[in-house]
């Protein structure tokens, strides 16, 4: 279920890049990464712009998809260990993303939105989904911009939120018992993982736009650069 829109001046921010995403390629299939920090927000942010678009387009389709739907298995993921290089070079299969979203994406072709459950740790066989000649694709996830995937975007919104807000809000997803501090030993794998792509990419300067959510009812909106 889409997460709602909760506040008036939230949606007219969503609303202002709903138009913006739009007017990318009227008429064509386009692709955007909603880029961001672990607990920056990009899950919800993407679930309400599609509902969002869906008003402002309600003939354009609209395909959700997360990069969380193609972790690597646990053991391939840890294999060289669990220090932040290893959470940045070795979390995703970005060739199994290309070969089931973008590359059939691109032709028109249904799309597998995931291959792997990293919660259960197993693969996983969703059914194909159509796409139409005017699909907006829109993915969210962590490293969006990283080498691997820089061709596949005709756009990208990087979802800005420092770590002394991401890492407390991610965590909360958690429970109790997971520590809020940024610089705190058990988030270091994480947090360092993040400041490498930030090195590596920097992300927020090559992004189409950038929507500060540290306050969720208020973000900002600007223009990348």
């Amino acid at each position: 279920m889409r997460a709602p829109v909760r506040s008036t001046e939230r949606y007219a921010v969503l609303r202002d890049l709903a138009d913006r995403v739009v007017a990318l390629r009227p008429g064509e299939r386009v692709a955007v990464a909603v880029d961001g920090f672990d607990g920056a927000g990009k899950t919800v942010l993407a679930d309400q712009l599609a509902e969002v678009i869906g008003g402002v387009a309600p003939a354009r389709d609209v395909l959700r998809v997360s990069i969380d739907g193609f972790h690597r298995p646990r053991e391939q993921r840890v294999a060289r260990g669990r220090g932040p290089e290893t959470f940045y070079e070795d979390s995703y299969d970005y060739d199994a993303f290309r070969r089931a979203v973008v590359e059939p994406f691109r032709r028109g072709e249904p799309v597998t939105p995931a291959v792997n459950d990293v919660d259960a740790d197993a693969p996983v066989h969703p059914d194909p989904v159509a796409v139409g000649t005017d699909t907006v694709l829109l993915v969210d996830g962590i490293f969006l911009q990283r080498p691997e995937l820089a061709d596949v975007w005709d756009a990208a919104v990087w979802v800005d939120v420092p770590f002394a807000v991401s890492v407390p809000r991610g965590n909360a997803r958690f429970g109790d018992g997971h520590d809020p501090d940024p610089e705190a030993e058990p988030n270091r794998r994480y947090v360092d993982g993040q400041r490498l792509y930030l090195a590596a990419v920097d992300p927020r300067s090559h992004a189409t736009w950038v929507l500060d959510n540290t306050d969720l009812e208020r973000p900002v909106l600007h223009a990348a650069g």
